[in-house]
């Protein structure tokens, strides 16, 4: 019997996962079926994240640098503590001071953090024993998928039932987009939730996530410039609309600075919970999409997608 996959997030990837499952599916005839604190500022290392002027109002002045023509944002400790961080429990402990104070980015990493363990902190014991049952498949996708899904139960270990995280990514979100997190807000608008309905704000939204070069921003939007976005016209002339565009907003999100290895949140979640994982170790996003999910002929349009997203949000 295939094991179930206990209460996938809805706030996560799982409309992004069934968008790379479908594409696996054209370009790979035999790819398998999906197998069911204070923010502070690190010098280094400084990650170039825009070729144009990143509007002021994105970040804090000194998230902002500028070597010659170029302006850099330095990649803040709590962004990266998220991807490294072994105990996100203690992590999202550790920035609880930040919360308080209604710091937009600890508030934002707060609900990736319940977001990427939700799964496994509604029932602990069901996430593990269906991970060893995945494991005794022995599918293609078996090893790959126990080995995200215990890298997940070994950071979100002291998460339990009662801490609802499913109901705190909203709550996190809503305050985290409240104080003024860009890609706070773009998840509640992913998520068809948006902090306006006004046809014109979502345009609105999407313009300023462009200008912002803010990864997080860039990825907490591309659910909705995916299949969501078709036939709304106040996206007619962005990149949006299609299974491409959305994985292109996340190959822009990657370039920007976005931990896109193979041990990223990113990957890791789409793997443990869709099923969608790598067949080669060590892989990265960035090759795993152009290797399984892009069609030969389609790479040089979503390429030029990204390089579309890198401009100055103008096009």
């Amino acid at each position: 019997m295939v094991p179930r996959i206990a209460n996938k997030q809805v706030f996560g990837f799982i409309a992004v996962s069934a968008v790379l499952a479908a594409l696996f599916f054209l370009h790979d005839r035999n790819w398998p079926p999906a197998d069911p604190a204070v923010v502070e500022v690190v010098p280094d290392p400084v990650i170039p994240m825009a070729r144009a002027l990143v509007p002021q109002a994105t970040g804090r002045s000194d998230d902002v640098a500028t070597y010659g023509n170029e302006v850099v944002v330095r990649m803040p400790r709590v962004r990266r503590d998220f991807e490294t961080e072994n105990d996100l429990y203690g992590y999202v402990q550790r920035l609880d001071p930040a919360i308080r104070a209604s710091d937009p980015d600890a508030t934002w990493m707060a609900s990736r953090a319940y977001d990427y363990c939700a799964g496994y902190a509604a029932a602990p014991v069901n996430y593990t024993r269906d991970t060893e049952a995945i494991a005794a498949m022995g599918l293609r996708t078996s090893q790959a998928m126990t080995a995200a899904r215990q890298r997940v139960s070994q950071r979100c270990a002291r998460f339990a039932p009662q801490d609802r995280l499913l109901s705190a990514v909203l709550l996190k979100r809503t305050e985290a987009a409240q104080a003024g997190s860009l890609a706070a807000e773009a998840a509640l608008a992913a998520s068809g939730q948006p902090l306006s309905d006004d046809e014109a704000y979502l345009r609105g939204l999407v313009m300023r996530v462009r200008l912002s070069k803010d990864p997080e921003a860039y990825l907490a939007l591309s659910p909705a410039m995916g299949i969501a976005a078709s036939g709304k016209p106040e996206l007619a002339d962005q990149v949006a609309g299609t299974q491409l565009t959305e994985l292109a907003w996340q190959l822009a999100a990657c370039e920007l600075g976005m931990d896109c290895g193979p041990d990223s949140a990113l990957m890791t979640t789409y793997c443990a919970n869709g099923g969608i994982c790598s067949r080669e170790q060590g892989q990265d996003f960035k090759r795993f999409v152009y290797d399984a999910a892009v069609p030969r002929q389609g790479t040089e349009a979503v390429e030029e997608m990204v390089a579309l997203l890198l401009g100055d949000g103008r096009g």
